[in-house]
Order: structure tokens, then sequence, then C-alpha cells
């Protein structure tokens, strides 16, 4: 069972901001990756478009790494 909360690939949870009420008005860390559509494609077609992918199975930590502040 896949939750909004959860990483549908690997069970962690996905920190996606629009998942949780408390910050569901703020932009999800996603907004500001690329993510490379052959990682969504190689999910199994009954765990898309259930919850957003973690950030490290949607390899993206390096891109994110690179948005933190100085």
């Amino acid at each position: 069972m896949t939750t909004a909360t959860l990483c549908p690939a690997c069970g962690a949870r996905n920190d996606c901001t629009l998942a949780d009420p408390r910050t569901a008005d703020q932009a999800c860390w996603c907004y500001s990756v690329t993510i490379d559509p052959a990682v969504l494609e190689a999910l199994p077609d009954a765990l898309r478009n259930q919850a957003c992918l973690c950030p490290r199975c949607a390899q993206v930590d390096a891109q994110l790494r690179g948005a933190e502040p100085l």
C-alpha cells in the first residue's frame, strides 16, 4: 500500500510538501529539480502516479545539494 507521504519505490518518506497538510501551501522540492523521465518510466505501472518519489529514488540528490544556500 502506498501513501502520499511515502516513496512508492523504496517506502521512505518522500518529503513532499503537498502531501503534508501543514506545508501544502508551499512549493515542493521537486519543483526545483529535473527528474529524468527514464526514472519514472522504470517504475512498475501500478506504482506510477500514486505518490512522489523520494529525492534518492528520483536521483536528484546532487541537484538538491547544489540548490542549498551557501
